[in-house]
């Protein structure tokens, strides 16, 4: 084929070329059209898996080429070596490009071509006569996959070595590899047999921290790098073992991708960073409440220690807490529970979440204040604590019962964020109460008023006014003359600035509650926001008025200043 054929130029191949949606289904021995201009495949023997090939993948295929009649012109087979060609690049036929990207790996199928997705009114002399239809017997040997990582054509990536699983590294993660960098003569300028460095900050050039994106654990690539993922128009002179790259220069790296480190942020801010040394077991992990024992070393900047724990023979040295139950520090407590069993971790914690600005002194050195630590960690094991789909309906109100209680003395020691997940989680336990008996329901219904009401407490108090508001309203869905929800609702709607529907929130309560005074004082309160809000709005207006007076003042000034003026232009014109 590659000796016989006159290629069509990439222009031609993209005209009209109707791609098809998806590879055809077939039997063996039944034939399908492929799109709509009249392309067709007949299954001779099935391939393997279900991926096949894409646009700028490199393919390999045997094909004998025939006309209708069984007259060939053409066959890779005969000549015993196979063809290959970059899928989708306009190197074939359009009917080639269109057909092979159905095929699975070793399948056998006989395409049909016609003229218009072959060689047309011309043909290709002497062989093929001008409107032929063809027929082509192909198989897919094999192909490798390139990808134009960046769709600018910028980089291509030839994968060389499948990579195992599926996850690739992230901006923060560290990776090992190994590359070998050549220019388009093949010169070498660069080489590794081993290099970690973070993806985000990279190494050597653009090119290398865009591709370990993409890459799988152990993936090896041949990247065909563009100057503008290289060293662009400046080139890179030659520094140490390192040779000079000319301006403008494409490049060819050979990339491995070895191992990496799994860097992640464990808390919002940024604050709390874990890296990952050995992944851990399954996919489990800690819950809040759960136990935990850990092998556990603690570091100062300077790296001395200042605690250390489950590094003796036996288990009674391990270190053991409760999650989410202020036992150790806010960013150890917050790393465990992203930890896998037999999990090994570094982690770095601001004094934020630490032992802030406070000097603190532990088994073997003080920490000093605003110090950021570091955590070498293992988790051993943990049990996790009983989660509602575990319990029975007894259970569930107890455990509602006794977060509500940690809920409140966390509200009493102004621990407002904490109380508020205890109160969020005594209410989960006891949200679908449709298979509970009628004294159950009962007690329920108690729990689920209490918990949300202490909850729009907290919000309160956080200043999420929103969510104050939305836990009152579950409140009074229960029991809608609810004088402690429309109060707090109402405190909720003045910092919303939704001052009509406090109102109404309020004296709806001091309908039921004549006497209560909290609700009283917030009256007050409203009356004093609305008489503010009322000044403002008059002055606004006020001030609007005035302005828009002026304007119109100033308006009418001009006008009569025009109307003066024009007599004078024509005299003076005169």
């Amino acid at each position: 084929m590659d000796e016989d054929f006159d290629i069509p130029a990439a222009e031609e191949m993209n005209e009209d070329m109707d791609l098809p949606d998806e590879s055809p289904i077939l039997k063996v021995g039944e034939e399908k059209e492929i799109g709509n201009q009249g392309l067709k495949k007949k299954l001779v023997k099935e391939g393997e898996g279900w991926d096949t090939p894409e646009n700028g993948d490199e393919v390999e295929v045997h094909y004998t080429g025939t006309l209708l009649d069984g007259t060939q012109f053409d066959s890779s087979r005969e000549r015993g070596t196979p063809f290959k060609f970059t899928l989708g690049q306009g190197q074939v036929i359009k009917g080639w490009d269109l057909g092979i990207k159905t095929m699975k790996k070793g399948e056998n199928a006989i395409f049909t071509i016609p003229p218009e997705l072959a060689y047309g009114e011309s043909g290709s002399p002497p062989t093929i006569p001008p409107n032929a239809t063809l027929q082509f017997d192909v198989e897919l040997l094999s192909w490798t996959n390139v990808k134009d990582i960046c769709k600018d054509g910028g980089i291509f990536k030839k994968i060389v070595t499948e990579g195992e699983k599926w996850e690739n590294p992230k901006d923060l993660d560290e990776v090992f590899v190994k590359y070998e960098a050549r220019l388009e003569d093949g010169t070498l300028v660069a080489k590794s047999d081993g290099v970690e460095f973070t993806v985000k900050d990279g190494h050597f050039c653009p090119a290398l921290s865009k591709a370990v994106k993409t890459m799988k654990k152990g993936e090896r690539v041949i990247l065909t790098v563009k100057p503008q993922y290289g060293f662009g128009e400046k080139g890179k002179p030659a520094c140490g073992e390192e040779g000079a790259v000319p301006p403008n220069e494409t490049l060819e790296i050979t990339l491995e991708l070895v191992s990496w480190k799994t860097v992640t942020e464990v808390t919002d801010d940024k604050k709390v960073i874990k890296k990952i040394m050995k992944e851990g077991e399954g996919y489990e992990r800690p819950n809040e409440g759960a136990v935990v024992k850990l092998k556990l070393i603690g570091k100062l900047q300077d790296g001395k220690v200042f605690l250390k724990k489950g590094h003796g023979e036996g288990e009674e040295d391990l270190f053991e807490f409760k999650t989410d139950d202020e036992q150790v520090i806010e960013g150890l407590d917050k790393a465990v529970l992203t930890m896998k069993k037999g999990e090994v971790a570094l982690v770095t914690i601001h004094p934020d979440y630490a032992f802030g600005s406070s000097e603190s002194a532990q088994e073997l050195a003080v920490v000093p204040p605003n110090s950021t630590v570091y955590y070498e960690l293992e988790l051993v094991s943990f049990v996790k604590d009983k989660e509602s789909w575990d319990m029975n309906t007894e259970e569930k109100i107890e455990a509602a019962g006794k977060k509500k209680e940690e809920g409140n003395a966390l509200f009493k020691a102004g621990k407002y964020a904490r109380a508020s997940k205890r109160y969020e989680k005594a209410a989960k336990f006891i949200e679908y109460d449709t298979s509970f008996g009628e004294e159950e329901k009962k007690q329920s219904k108690a729990l689920k008023v209490s918990c949300n009401l202490n909850n729009a407490a907290c919000k309160l108090k956080l200043k999420d006014y929103k969510e104050a508001q939305k836990l009152c309203t579950k409140v009074l869905d229960i029991e809608s003359r609810n004088v402690k929800a429309l109060y707090r609702r109402a405190q909720a709607y003045i910092n919303l600035a939704d001052l009509d529907l406090a109102e109404l929130d309020i004296k709806k309560a001091l309908e039921i509650d004549p006497d209560n005074r909290d609700v009283k004082l917030e009256y007050k309160t409203l009356k004093e926001k609305m008489k503010e809000y009322n000044k403002k709005e008059a002055k606004f207006y006020g001030n609007m008025f005035a302005r828009m007076n002026k304007l119109g003042a100033l308006e009418t000034n001009n006008s009569s200043s025009t109307k003066e003026a024009e007599p004078m232009s024509i005299d003076s014109k005169a």
